[in-house]
């Protein structure tokens, strides 16, 4: 029997503020059974660590992570269970000999969660800097699907010319904007939607919040998204 080509989508973790968004994203692909490649940027352990508590480690990133994707929006531990980390992998920022570095190694595309408006002016201008952006730049020239959920307001002059050359460039340009028509009742349910909206991007199924059916007052009946009572 032929075995399954490895195929992930690359999840990068900058330094802005939004580290629940990456956990939902995260926890969205795996429930999919999506093969992930996780690259987790210098500035955005400081994030993590100021949102979370957590010390994120290059040496015991699969206990850090595995701790960082059972916590809610506000924090509280445990609030999921821990997930299957078994198909993820971890490359370090600073290393770019990695193997997404490489239009030759096999990825669905490439997932920015959140993007700070440094990463996306780095991507935009094709720095490659750290294993981040060089994975990105990478992403847009193998034509494959990069979605960048930028998270900043207000935006200046130079950030959003920086968003339109990336979506000249062929990525997906998604603010990390929460709705409400969704009936969110805790800041789980609009961290969810956004993270919901970057896996259609993505083109990845999921259940994290409700759609759009065109009945008025939808969100006032009892949520079924994301298996909620």
């Amino acid at each position: 029997m032929t075995e399954r080509k490895r195929t992930p989508w690359v999840v990068g973790v900058s330094g802005a503020s939004g580290t629940p968004y990456a956990a939902a994203v995260l926890r969205g692909l795996l429930a999919a059974g999506e093969s992930v490649d996780l690259v987790v940027s210098r500035a955005s352990r400081l994030t993590l660590l100021d949102e979370t508590g957590i010390a994120f480690r290059d040496a015991h990133w699969r206990d850090d992570l595995g701790e960082w994707l059972q916590r809610g929006a506000d924090g509280k531990p445990g609030t999921f269970a821990r997930p299957e980390l078994g198909d993820v992998r971890y490359w370090g920022a600073g290393d770019l000999a990695a193997g997404p570095s490489s239009g030759s190694y096999p990825a669905k595309g490439m997932l920015i969660v959140p993007a700070s408006t440094a990463c996306v002016a780095g991507v935009a201008l094709g720095l490659s800097k750290d294993l981040l952006q060089r994975v990105a730049s990478v992403t847009l020239k193998e034509r494959r699907r990069l979605v960048v959920a930028v998270r900043e307001t207000p935006l200046n002059g130079q950030t959003l010319k920086a968003l339109v050359a990336l979506d000249e460039a062929g990525a997906v340009v998604l603010p990390a904007s929460p709705a409400f028509y969704a009936g969110a009742t805790h800041i789980q349910d609009l961290v969810d939607f956004v993270a919901g909206r970057v896996l259609d991007a993505a083109g990845v199924p999921h259940r994290l919040y409700r759609r759009w059916e065109g009945e008025l007052g939808g969100s006032r009946t009892p949520r079924e998204a994301n298996g909620g009572d």
